[in-house]
This record gives C-alpha cells, sequence and structure tokens, in this order.
C-alpha cells in the first residue's frame, strides 16, 4: 500500500506527465523549474551576469562568524557539503549516457538560470531567520513560509518531507553509496564501514550546526580543489582533444549530428534533469545553510550572493570537471544509463589503476559531506515543532545514526523512491512560496542595490522595505 502510493507521487512528479515538442514526455517539476529560474532571472535583471564579479567580492572577510551564527564561508561550505556527491561524480555521468555530451551544454544552461532561483530562496532564509534556545540561528523554507505567507499548515509539510529526506532517507542512500565503493574497491564489509561512518559523523553532528560548519570549512575546499586539479591535469595532458570535445558538446546539444531531434530531445531533457538534481537550486535545501550565516555585509541579499556562488561552483566547476573526463576518454551516449562506473573507467583510462582508488576515495568524502550536512538541514527544522531542545535533539540524531548503520547494507530502491518523493514535494512547495514572496525578493535585492550603487556598504534593519509577514523581533 505505502510503496503503491510513493509510486503514485513520484510517477506525477518524476514521471513522463507533461509532453513537451521535440522532447517528448518530461517530470513536471523540470518546467517548473526552468520557470522559476526564468522568473527570477527576469525580476531580479538577470543579476547572476550583471553582478557576476561581486558574487566572488561578497566572500572577501567572510570567514569570521558571529557569536550567534556561522560565517558566511562556513554556510557556503556547509550547503556545498550536500551539494556536492553522487550526483557530481555519478549523474554527469547518467546525463551523458543518456543524453551525450550536449547534455551538459544543458547542465550548464540550468545552472545559470538556477543561480538565480538560489539566490531568492537563500535571500528568503537568511531575512526570516529566528534563534533557538541556544541561541543559534535557523531558518529555511518552513520558517519564510510560516513567517511570510502565515501559512503554517504548509510549513509543517515543508518540514515533514525535509525530514523524511534530509533528516534520514537521503544519509541512508549516501552511506550506501560508500559502503558499496568501499567493498568494490577493497572488499571492506559494508556492515564495519558502516560502523566507522556513524562513528565518525556522530562525532562532529553531536557539536551542531557551528561544529558541521567548521567541519566543512576544511574539508570542501581540499576535495573541490583536489578533484578541479586531477580534472585540470587530465585535460592538459589531452589539450589537443579539447576542442573536438567542446566542439561535441554544443553539436549534440542543437542536434547538430546525425541523430537529429532525438538526440536533441535526450540532451536536454537529461542536462536538464541531472543540473537540477547536483545543484539543488530550487529544492529548499540551501536556505538552511543561508539562514545560519551572520552575514558581511549585514544585509539577507549578501547570503544570495553566496548561495548563488555555490550553485556556480557546484555545476559549473565540478560538474564540468567530470564531463571533461569523461569525454576525453571517449564516453558517450550509450542503450544503458551509466553512473559512477562510467566515470571510474573514464579515470582508469587516463590514470590507470589508481584511477579506481581515486574515485573510490573521492566519492567516500563526496557522499560522507553529504551526510553530515544532511543532519544540519534537519536539525534546522526542530525549532518548528518546538523540539530544539536535548531530549529532542537526542531523539533525532539517534534516529539519523541508525539510518546510516541500516542504509550501509540494506538494497536501497524503495528507499530511493521514498527519497524522490521526498525532494519533489519539498520543491513543488518551495518553488510555490518562493513565487508568492516575489515582491519580498524584489523589494530587499533593489534595497541592497541602491546602496551599493551609492558607494554604501548595503546594511539592512526592519522597516527598511516593506516585506511581507513580519521577521521574528530582535533578529534584525
Amino acid at each position: 500500500m505505502v510503496n503503491d502510493i510513493v509510486s503514485a507521487i513520484n510517477g506525477v512528479l518524476w514521471g513522463n506527465t507533461i509532453s513537451l515538442p521535440g522532447i517528448g514526455g518530461v517530470p513536471i517539476l523540470i518546467p517548473m523549474l526552468v520557470f522559476a529560474g526564468f522568473w527570477f532571472s527576469a525580476k531580479l535583471g538577470f543579476l547572476q551576469f550583471r553582478h557576476f564579479g561581486h558574487m566572488f567580492s561578497v566572500m572577501k572577510g567572510s570567514t569570521k562568524g558571529g557569536e550567534n551564527g556561522i560565517s558566511s564561508f562556513q554556510a557556503l561550505c556547509t550547503s556545498l557539503s550536500a551539494r556536492v556527491g553522487t550526483g557530481n561524480l555519478a549523474g554527469v555521468a547518467v546525463a551523458i549516457s543518456l543524453g551525450g555530451a550536449g547534455s551538459v551544454f544543458w547542465m550548464w544552461m540550468i545552472a545559470l538560470l538556477g543561480m538565480a532561483t538560489g539566490f531568492a530562496e537563500s535571500v528568503l532564509g537568511q531575512l526570516y531567520k529566528v534563534k533557538d534556545d541556544n541561541g543559534e540561528f535557523r531558518g529555511g523554507p518552513a520558517y519564510y513560509i510560516q513567517q511570510g505567507l502565515n501559512k503554517r499548515w504548509l510549513a509543517i509539510a515543508f518540514s515533514l518531507c525535509l525530514f523524511l529526506g534530509y533528516g534520514f532517507i537521503f544519509s541512508a542512500v549516501q552511506a550506501n553509496t560508500i559502503t558499496d565503493a568501499l567493498n568494490n574497491a577493497y572488499g571492506i564489509p559494508t556492515f564495519y564501514s558502516g560502523l566507522v561512518i556513524i562513528l565518525v559523523a556522530g562525532a562532529i553532528v553531536v557539536g551542531g550546526l557551528k561544529r558541521i560548519a567548521s567541519f566543512a570549512e576544511y574539508i570542501v575546499p581540499f576535495m573541490a580543489v583536489s578533484y578541479v586539479v586531477i580534472a585540470l591535469t587530465i585535460t592538459l595532458l589531452n589539450i589537443q582533444h579539447v576542442p573536438a570535445v567542446l566542439w561535441d558538446i554544443i553539436s549534440s546539444a542543437f542536434g547538430l549530428q546525425e541523430a537529429g531531434a532525438g538526440a536533441l530531445g535526450a540532451a536536454i531533457k537529461n542536462g536538464i534533469q541531472r543540473g537540477l538534481y547536483s545543484n539543488e537550486a530550487g529544492s529548499g535545501s540551501v536556505p538552511h545553510a543561508a539562514a545560519g550565516a551572520t552575514p558581511n555585509p549585514n544585509h539577507p541579499v549578501s547570503q544570495g550572493y553566496v548561495q548563488m556562488l555555490g550553485v556556480f561552483i557546484d555545476t559549473m566547476v565540478l560538474c564540468t570537471c567530470t564531463a571533461v573526463i569523461i569525454l576525453l576518454a571517449g564516453g558517450s551516449q550509450s542503450d544503458q544509463m551509466e553512473g559512477i562506473r562510467l566515470t571510474q573507467s573514464a579515470m582508469e583510462t587516463h590514470l590507470g589503476g589508481m584511477g579506481a582508488d581515486f574515485v573510490a576515495a573521492a566519492i567516500s568524502l563526496f557522499a560522507f559531506t553529504s551526510v553530515v550536512a544532511n543532519y544540519a538541514y534537519g536539525e534546522s527544522n526542530l525549532h518548528m515543532f518546538k523540539l530544539d531542545h536535548k531530549v529532542g535533539r537526542t531523539v533525532y540524531t539517534t534516529g539519523y545514526l541508525a539510518m546510516i548503520l541500516w542504509g550501509s547494507s540494506a538494497a536501497l530502491p524503495e528507499v530511493w523512491a521514498m527519497a524522490d518523493m521526498a525532494l519533489g514535494m519539498m520543491t513543488v512547495i518551495n518553488i510555490t512560496a518562493i513565487i508568492m514572496l516575489t515582491p519580498t525578493i524584489v523589494a530587499i535585492s533593489q534595497h541592497y542595490f541602491a546602496r551599493r550603487d551609492a558607494g554604501e556598504k548595503p546594511e539592512y534593519k526592519n522597516g527598511d522595505c516593506e516585506i511581507q509577514g513580519e521577521t521574528e523581533n530582535g533578529i534584525w
């Protein structure tokens, strides 16, 4: 019965629900997220292009957090911890195997649109944040739905979906990915590697958001830089083949090759779908990290720029690295879905036997950072249910660690289905909410733009511009 319900919901969210000319059936979430990207790009004057350089400059002096929050740099690393995972290594491979090289181009396009959506939701996350019983900042879609739209029932619905997905199921899935990779590469029993995961993860998450952010601050830059260096090295060693790879991406993206319209549809559909899955723009996950930050400058919009940068790093940098590695190794569209094995095979082509070891290490580290960040997202919503106290956190942490241990050895097709359902429902609720809150997003963004254009340091406090609903007293 439960499986039937989950399957029916996923059929609407992720099935070929809508038919588009030249593309065929697509999940309802794809046109919804594409619309949101165009909507916020237009409403905000395509700021992801106009303010591209400013997006990086906001990060200056962003390594110091306030007493009650984490730094903007830590917030960026925390969000990247959750974003950067199996989607960057396996998801890109799936897109190429199903949609060909052209899917990479459409992955880039949806990321550029998604930067505006990520900006919008992160501004709201920072604006409508609250303080929990420990005096730390919490926020996310449930908070801006309740405070901005005064719809507690919708806020509760989002929180329940997030608890189901990020609080429990996603971590089980990531743990399964780690243990399976280690078992395949080195023969380590999944139960024992699962025990190690919960011991290490438990030691980190019991320290709350600040310890999680501190962990992410050191691990994520190392992880990302190492991967980029390997990809650049492979690219330079094969520099003579790069022009052909770029032409393959562009020509496949617009159906200029012999396969024609069918290949074009596959490229668009898979590029958009895997790009959205990887960078998470619009799903409502990233605003939790954005809300925890003490921004510099002291304005909600500054966190919009920070998390917009996160979308850029995830897709335009890290996913591109994987795509280049695969395409330079001769990877192409096939008759079956290929994931991490395609990436592993490509890396072995470039690096020999050590390529398999590198992929096993990378997927383990990428997935583990997601496990830790997922805990923070779930914990942020304890405040919604008045459970942000010692007993509430203990129960939540125990369930979270138990799911990791179970997931490390489980066969997860049904759990993946539940995870897809939770993520899909989160996204539908969040996109609906942020579009309804567009007047607030535009008003507070224009307040920031005006101060910046006047050469002033943007600062914000309650009453500076008209917003929907009310923020919690004492925050701004």
